[in-house]
């Protein structure tokens, strides 16, 4: 079995897209490593990048290029102040040189040393090899970015999918009938069993600081987003919702943090039709800020990063006044392992599977998690995340323009609402009486996800993507 943690599910990085942006970045970096261990890092003269596939085709709207330079050049993405990555690119564009990992200059012509490559390669479709001339000799090594941020090489033939996490839980899970089983045999719920695998890695106080990182993160996106005015960049001039939506909803009381804010929107009249306005409002938020470069949490990928913050702030202010951390712990936790079984099933990646691994998965783990938070039975959490699923199946990935904007970040706020209410229906749910388990919808959106046109599988080739007309944007 794989083994894949909660916080390989939900990972820090700059947007637009965490497998056209954050996995490229790290395909650098472990470029770097390659070298570095084999003693050929010093000896570099020349670097050259080619993109496949999605990376080519959608890589200038999703900012491939930025992310593999920024990578190349030795910047982090969970902590390199983002609004200094123009700065740094646009050095980069004038001098023609990189600051290879920040320790070496190496010449570095954006326009020529960076090949979109329309093809595909075989394994994935989201390829890129990097090649480095040392002593006159060129030395490739291609990566593939899966999805999520997950970066692999090619080891394996044939296979969908190639995780490269190596570590030993006390109970492994690949699917939902086995966590069931485990929540049965050990009288423990979702989050608790997650909880034991994750204290076989890391110490609770690791597991605790670690998903409050993870939380703030996402608090400090939801808030920006709703305090930021304007369009979003990349030439469709998208108008940033999320700040006219907050503005029409915000009472009276005053703040100065994210957290001060949690307390404020708590105290303001809440109806039906404002409940759904405030989803709406967090989940479009997170995305505006991932469309704009900014810092965001892949959940389970940068273009879905909103839907699991708006429905769990959805919990804090209008469910549960009493919430503290240890709800948002249990939610993450039962979050990252409904989304680690979709990735073990099927993918999380829009390329292989469209915006049904993306949104319609971000759904299913919030949905489950929400159940579970709300009294829900890990058998109706399960219920729940299939649910959200089952009406996300088939959903196709086709962003205008390449851009993370339309019709992704809308798609948020709707995988939000669905989440919302499949966690109320699996609520009033025996289940018993369920005819679709969770684990027929993973192997199905996989059955799905193979049988899609190509085209719709974020390649901007067909869809919204060719059936709006850039120029009346």
């Amino acid at each position: 079995m794989e083994c894949i943690s909660v916080f390989d599910m939900l990972k820090i990085g700059v947007g637009p897209s965490s497998s056209h942006t954050l996995g490229p970045w790290r395909a650098a970096e472990r470029w770097i490593k390659e070298l570095k261990d084999s003693d050929n890092f010093n000896e570099v003269d020349k670097i050259a990048v080619n993109l496949y596939g999605s990376l080519s085709l959608t890589g200038k709207g999703h900012a491939t290029d930025y992310a593999v330079l920024l990578g190349l050049n030795g910047c982090d993405p969970e902590t390199i102040p983002t609004d200094s990555i123009a700065s740094i690119v646009s050095e980069i564009k004038t001098t023609k040189t990189l600051h290879f990992n920040n320790e070496k200059p190496v010449p570095f012509n954006i326009e020529t040393d960076i090949v979109f490559n329309k093809t595909f390669l075989p394994f994935h479709s989201n390829g890129l090899t990097f090649t480095a001339t040392i002593n006159g000799k060129n030395v490739t090594s291609t990566f593939y970015s899966i999805g999520g941020g997950f970066v692999v090489k090619e080891e394996r033939k044939n296979s969908k999918k190639n995780f490269e996490i190596k570590c030993t839980f006390p109970y492994p899970i690949d699917k939902g009938t086995e966590l069931l089983q485990f929540c049965d045999t050990l009288n423990k719920s979702i989050s608790e069993v997650v909880l034991e695998n994750e204290k076989s890695i890391r110490s609770e106080k690791e597991i605790d600081l670690e998903l409050k990182r993870i939380w703030d993160t996402m608090l400090e996106c939801m808030y920006t987003g709703c305090h930021t005015e304007g369009n979003l960049p990349g030439g469709l001039n998208v108008r940033r919702r999320a700040f006219d939506t907050y503005q029409s909803l915000k009472g009276e009381t005053s703040y100065t943090t994210p957290v001060e804010w949690v307390y404020a929107i708590r105290d303001t009249e809440v109806k039906f039709r404002q409940i759904l306005k405030w989803v709406s409002c967090f989940a479009l938020a997170v995305n505006e800020v991932n469309a704009s470069l900014g810092r965001v949490v892949t959940a389970p990928t940068n273009g879905s990063a909103g839907v699991i913050p708006a429905v769990l702030m959805y919990y804090l202010v209008i469910e549960n006044h009493d919430a503290n951390f240890e709800d948002i712990k249990r939610f993450l936790l039962v979050a990252g392992e409904i989304g680690s079984i979709f990735k073990k099933g099927a993918t999380i990646s829009a390329a292989m599977g469209g915006c049904q691994a993306e949104i319609g998965v971000s759904s299913a783990m919030a949905s489950g998690a929400l159940c579970e938070l709300l009294g829900g039975s890990p058998e109706q959490v399960l219920v729940a995340a299939e649910i959200a699923m089952e009406h996300h199946l088939g959903l196709t990935c086709d962003p205008i323009g390449g851009l993370v904007q339309i019709p992704c970040i809308e798609r948020n706020a709707m995988g939000a609402i669905k989440a919302i209410n499949a966690a109320e229906m699996a609520l009033d749910t025996d289940p018993k009486n369920v005819k679709v388990p969770l684990d027929k919808v993973v192997s199905t959106m996989w059955e799905t996800a193979k049988d899609m046109h190509t085209k719709y599988k974020e390649t901007s080739e067909g869809g919204l993507a060719v059936g709006v007309n850039m120029s009346d944007c």
